[in-house]
């Protein structure tokens, strides 16, 4: 009898261990699963550069990405509009939307630059056009936002930056440095103000790329962390994130619309500046 007890008592402490290893494994087969679930709705997976063609010479790669894609989808979406479709008297869509955009880019490049600005008129609408299409784009479900890329929107600041600094020192020569000394300011300021001058004039590409690239990644994520509210809350409780989604889905629109804005006006005055450095 006390044989049979034991036996009985060490099958009983085996069949524990068993059932314990078995809801161990099961708990770790479930929050495994519960991570691959979660990794769908991962709101920076949109972000991700996938090469489309891979090429590769040594150790550099230039392969074709989605993000390249996307470029030379918003370069010929801009080319179809602006410049094919014939010119009428009383315009169509397209020549609306052509005669805005010329009249909005020029109406402010004259405000600012005036009669100077005149050269300087092609390059600044080609970079509000291209800004403009990039983000619009990206409002388009399963594509892809370039313009969230700081790579990307730190190359165009880079153009925007050298040109205004070198139409500056070819304008102007050395006097060009002017624009870091403020006008009226007493001698004794002067070591105080000049490296604070020079500091914020070469922050310039910085503080106008990453104003671009935070604005947009920050508006598409959080409308992919909205999104992954109304499948997990389902038909009874997702009404409520989808129509803040909705909404949030408009403000993106006038996002998008006012950061191409902003980055034309910034590059305007700092074309501004090149032109006028004692201003």
């Amino acid at each position: 009898m006390q044989a049979t007890h034991k036996d009985s008592a060490a099958t009983a402490a085996y069949g524990g261990e068993q059932m314990q290893a078995a809801s161990t494994a099961h708990a770790e087969q479930a929050a495994h699963g519960a991570g691959e679930h979660g990794g769908d709705f991962d709101p920076l997976h949109q972000f991700e550069i996938h090469p489309l063609v891979p090429i590769r010479i040594g150790e550099m790669d230039f392969s074709f990405t989605n993000a390249s894609l996307w470029m030379v989808i918003a370069v010929l979406v801009v080319a179809l509009i602006f410049l094919f479709g014939e010119n009428r008297m009383i315009p169509g869509r397209l020549q609306s939307i052509r005669e805005l955009a010329y009249e909005f880019v020029a109406n402010i490049t004259r405000d600012i630059l005036h009669d100077e600005g005149r050269p300087f008129f092609p390059f600044v609408f080609t970079l509000f056009v291209f800004i403009l299409a990039a983000n619009m784009l990206g409002m388009i479900p399963y594509s892809f936002t370039f313009t969230s890329h700081i790579i990307v929107t730190f190359a165009l600041a880079m153009v925007v930056f050298l040109l205004a600094t070198i139409v500056g020192f070819v304008k102007h020569g050395f006097r060009y440095l002017k624009l870091f000394v403020p006008s009226g300011v007493p001698f004794y300021m002067m070591p105080i103000l000049v490296p604070v001058e020079v500091l914020s004039y070469f922050t310039r590409p910085i503080s106008l790329s990453v104003r671009l690239f935070a604005n947009m990644m920050a508006g598409h994520t959080m409308l992919k962390v909205f999104a992954s509210f109304v499948v997990g809350l389902g038909i009874i409780g997702g009404w409520a994130p989808l129509a803040m989604m909705v909404a949030l889905t408009g403000l993106e629109f006038l996002v998008a619309f006012l950061q191409a804005y902003v980055f034309m006006v910034l590059s305007i005055i700092y074309i501004s500046d090149a032109l006028h450095p004692e201003h």
